[in-house]
């Protein structure tokens, strides 16, 4: 729901804050009083149009923010038109472009009426509508046109012409050979050529240090010996009894500590063969990866990569024919499955035209036709029609000029289908009808508003008397400004702005009458319809 509209600097509204309640909004005042220019708020959020010429005279940027509330989580979008220079349009705060705004705005808000941009003038939209209406089930053509889709994938991938792809097995074909050759199997190898290498490369170093340090530990007088000379001293000295055992195990650690030395020396021989072969392997192995993967681990992947493209290849003819042979039965089953939706789609038509046509009578439109076109191999190419008078032909709702019949219209569709954004705005519905057809309108609209924020701009009370709440705009003039003023009405000033519409004396006791009467009626109408 849209919780929080705040507008400034637009046209002649100065500053301006609702707090949006829920259920179905009434949206009145005289005419010039700024009405239209909330909505066109609204519509900026959707990603609208902006022109400068709406920024307040003397103001450098008109700003519009509506804060929204969708499953617990909560959304601000915001429009900035400037005076001057092009608008910004943010997200949370975030920069966006106008059409990303406006993108998250129409699952937000749906306008009815003058606006060019409501949803269910456009053909997806109207898709939806119908395949939700008549619970058109679309799951398996999806996964049929998904499966073509990997079919097509592969054979692409199969490569081109005869040609192009000999030149291809040719070059994988040496590149699988020569990864082969060298007969990887162990990602780590390098780290452990490098640590071989190191020790061939020093063997003469090593064969030293490790002569040293056995003659440091093991000669007379080495570290050894001094050791358990101290053990001696100390084995015959009460005081320390508590350190014998411990340099007993000094001593014998000493001993293997020598044993190790003295094993690793001799095992160390210099070899400038197995060199040589250790830094040749070392120079492939960096050409591999220079040529196949940053490490190799990258290169053993691509290698088996090269394999199965190799051997797909050699497969082509069997491969493809396979493939060919699918797709055919794919193509068979992706026209059967467009035939069923189409099929679908048709049959679910007659009755969303009666139910529209059925409320339009409602609504002041019972010499209106409704219509529905499908076309396509799918059915997919979906158009709403409508002839709103007798004798008219039947077009595009996107082509209905009167806005009032196409709000009306909108109205019959939404109440009709169960499928719709959060908000809906409806302005201009009341054009034109007025008695009993407006009262069959304000209660369409109350009806919507039992499972959306439903915001109204009207001039009829039969509409407004049905609302759950009341917003009244006035203009007040002072002597060098004048500004719109919006007011959440109580139950005593409903009833005054009602017989202000009803009769232009707001003070007349008769119209007061009435209009209370009016919200009587609407209420015990709305009660009758949720029961």
């Amino acid at each position: 729901m849209l919780v929080e509209l705040t507008v400034s600097n637009l046209g002649v509204i100065d500053k301006l804050t609702l707090s949006m309640p829920l259920g179905m909004i009434a949206l009145t005042g005289e005419t010039g009083a700024g009405k239209t220019l909330l909505v066109d708020a609204i519509s900026l959020l959707m990603g609208g149009r902006s022109d400068p010429g709406i920024v307040r005279p003397g103001a450098s940027q008109a700003v519009v923010d509506g804060r929204f509330e969708l499953d617990g989580t909560e959304m601000v979008l915001t429009r900035v038109v400037a005076a001057e220079g092009r608008s910004k349009a943010y997200i949370d705060g975030r920069p966006v472009t106008a059409s990303a705004l406006g993108e998250i705005g129409t699952r937000l808000v749906d306008l009815h009426g003058q606006h060019a941009h409501q949803s269910l003038l456009q053909a997806e939209a109207q898709r939806q509508a119908l395949d939700i209406y008549g619970r058109v089930d679309t799951s398996a053509l999806g996964q049929v046109k998904a499966r073509l889709d990997e079919i097509d994938a592969a054979l692409a991938e199969l490569g081109g012409d005869e040609r192009s792809r000999a030149r291809e097995l040719d070059l994988v074909g040496f590149q699988v050979d020569e990864l082969d050759e060298a007969d990887l199997d162990d990602p780590n190898e390098e780290d452990k050529l490098v640590t071989i290498e190191e020790t061939l490369a020093n063997a003469v170093d090593h064969q030293h240090t490790a002569s040293e340090a056995l003659a440091a530990l093991t000669d007379d007088d080495g570290a050894r010996d001094r050791v358990a000379a101290l053990l001696a001293m100390i084995e015959a000295s009460s005081p320390f009894a508590g350190l014998v055992d411990r340099l007993n195990a000094v001593v014998a650690d000493l001993d293997d500590v020598g044993d190790a030395i003295r094993s690793i020396g001799e095992q160390i021989e210099p070899d400038p063969e197995q060199l040589d072969q250790i830094q040749t392997r070392r120079r492939m192995l960096r050409e591999l990866r220079r040529k196949y993967g940053d490490d190799l681990a990258a290169v053993i992947a691509e290698r088996d990569r090269l394999r199965a493209r190799r051997l797909e290849l050699e497969r082509h003819d069997i491969i493809a024919e396979e493939l060919d042979a699918e797709r055919t039965k794919a193509v068979e089953r992706l026209a059967e499955a467009q035939g069923i939706v189409k099929q679908a789609r048709i049959d679910a038509s007659p009755a969303l035209v009666a139910d529209i046509e059925a409320h339009l009578r409602e609504l002041a439109m019972d010499k209106a036709r409704v219509g529905i076109d499908v076309h396509g191999p799918d059915g997919s190419d979906v158009t709403f029609l409508l002839a709103a008078n007798p004798g008219s032909a039947l077009q595009p709702l996107a082509k209905v000029a009167s806005g009032g019949e196409l709000a009306r219209t909108m109205l019959a569709v939404r109440s009709v289908l169960s499928e719709a954004p959060p908000v809906l705005v409806f302005d201009e519905v009341d054009a034109g009808v007025g008695g009993q057809a407006g009262f069959a309108v304000g209660r369409s609209l109350s009806n919507l508003g039992s499972h959306h924020q439903v915001l109204v701009v009207t001039h009829l009370p039969q509409v407004a008397a049905f609302a759950d709440a009341h917003l009244m705009v006035e203009k007040l003039q002072g002597d060098d400004k004048t500004v719109s003023h919006v007011t959440l009405l109580d139950k005593d000033q409903r009833v005054v702005e009602l017989a202000r519409m009803l009769s232009g004396q707001p003070e007349s006791e008769s119209a007061r009458q009435h209009a209370a009467e009016l919200i009587h009626d609407a209420t015990h109408s709305r009660n009758m319809s949720n029961r």
